[in-house]
């Protein structure tokens, strides 16, 4: 286990560059089990589950080329079908919440899928029921081993069909659209996700000769085909890394330039900055977040109360709403808080208020803050990541504090984000990683 030693107050100033998306990372990396051709992929993030997926699928029999910092080629050639059923990898599932959007392309390609229950984030419930449904539609056996706790597909070869998602998932579709790829017919997905990242995945499919329409909607058409062919994929900046910075830019910066952001892909992120008073100025592809001493909570336009809610693609990623509550705690004004998608994603708040946060936790998913508006500053603290986002808001909140704040659990951050101390030292924070 590891810790971060953070001291706090200090201000931050330079360039930093957003690392690659781990969400799509993860989504493209399965995708290379569907071809037994070379994939070479770009720009991929170095962090623990990425890192944890590539060495699953190099035990399945995957061939990884590493060619430098980021940039590898997956070739799925000589894939070890006997492995999917080992305890060692079921074990390894259960640890790696991205194993999910193997059962697509497994079953697609090999007729058969073993799944544990995957990990990940302990953030209240997160059902699987989208994926397999979805998978059965597409004609594929389904059957829960209870007593190993292990679900099993199996199909000799998948049909396409017409569904409607019970819901928008991302890894959801993700997994339907890699299965549909090497299905018989016509697939059409209706109510399917359609972030940035599942852009991105269609994009490296259509590279490999699947035949998808509808991309950046919430309704695709795959035509199915026959096989795969390689091809060659830059994953996109991280959003989610680049909202981050820019919460860390307000709340301790003395300018701060994120470089390389793919500006036109942060959909309503900027503007839900601005609603807490954040000004973004947009150079190029740059964003520029001068010092904030001040800044205010918006109203709507009648008057009333601010509220900040996540919402699937185009609405906020759940994945910042951590972070946007952070930022408000030192804003003026008030803000509603609703994250709507996940139950337990805010109670990492008492953290917060034994910070000196003013903080209402309403429910599992409504927190109301009222800023200080820079009158009162935060105190240094011992407190626990609970999860990747709470604790990259966490670490926002120590930085900013007075005093010397301790954070344990700090896998969980590097689940999500690349060598994050180095970076924040080269700005000027102070941030040393202990072993305990």
């Amino acid at each position: 286990m590891a810790s971060f030693v953070i001291e706090g107050g200090q201000r931050l100033r330079g360039d930093i560059i957003p690392q690659g998306a781990k969400n799509e990372a993860l989504q493209v990396i399965c995708a290379t089990l569907l071809t037994s051709a070379p994939i070479h992929i770009k720009n991929i993030p170095d962090i623990l589950d990425v890192g944890n997926l590539v060495k699953l699928l190099e035990d399945m029999g995957v061939k990884v080329t590493r060619h430098g910092k980021g940039d590898m080629t997956f070739q799925a050639d000589e894939v070890d079908i006997d492995y999917i059923n080992s305890s060692d990898f079921l074990t390894r599932c259960t640890k790696l919440r991205g194993s999910v959007m193997l059962i697509g392309p497994l079953v697609a390609r090999f007729g058969q899928a073993v799944l544990a229950k995957p990990g990940g984030d302990k953030i209240g419930r997160r059902r699987l029921d989208t994926h397999i449904l979805g998978i059965q539609k597409l004609g594929a056996k389904f059957d829960y081993d209870e007593k190993r706790g292990v679900f099993n597909l199996r199909a000799k070869r998948l049909s396409g069909t017409y569904m409607l998602l019970d819901e928008a998932s991302v890894t959801g579709t993700a997994n339907i659209l890699m299965a549909a790829t090497l299905a018989m017919g016509t697939t059409t997905i209706y109510n399917a996700a359609c972030e940035p990242y599942i852009q991105q995945l269609c994009h490296l499919l259509n590279a490999m000769g699947a035949k998808i329409s509808g991309i950046a909607s919430n309704l695709l058409t795959i035509e199915g085909v026959d096989r795969l062919g390689g091809a060659t994929h830059t994953v996109l900046p991280d959003m989610i890394e680049v909202g981050s910075f820019i919460g860390m830019a307000v709340m301790v910066g003395d300018g701060i330039r994120i470089k390389n952001v793919k500006y036109d892909q942060l959909g309503i992120i900027p503007y839900t900055f601005s609603r807490l008073g954040v000004q973004i100025i947009r150079e190029g592809d740059d964003i520029y977040i001068p010092r904030h001493d001040h800044y205010e909570i918006d109203s709507f336009i009648d008057g009333s109360f601010m509220a900040l809610s996540d919402a699937p693609w185009p609405g906020l990623t759940p994945d910042l709403l951590s972070v946007l509550l952070v930022v408000a705690t030192q804003a003026k004004g008030s803000v509603l808080i609703h994250q709507k998608m996940f139950e337990s994603r805010l109670f990492f708040v008492d953290k917060l208020i034994d910070m000196g946060a003013q903080i209402i936790l309403c429910d599992p998913h409504r927190a109301v803050v009222v800023g200080h508006d820079h009158q009162i500053c935060l105190r240094g603290g011992r407190m626990s990541s609970p999860d990747i986002r709470a604790g990259i808001a966490l670490l926002i909140a120590a930085l900013s504090a007075e005093g010397i704040s301790h954070i344990s659990n700090i896998e969980q951050i590097d689940r999500g984000y690349e060598n994050i101390e180095t970076r924040l030292t080269a700005l000027g924070a102070k941030i040393k990683r202990v072993e305990e």
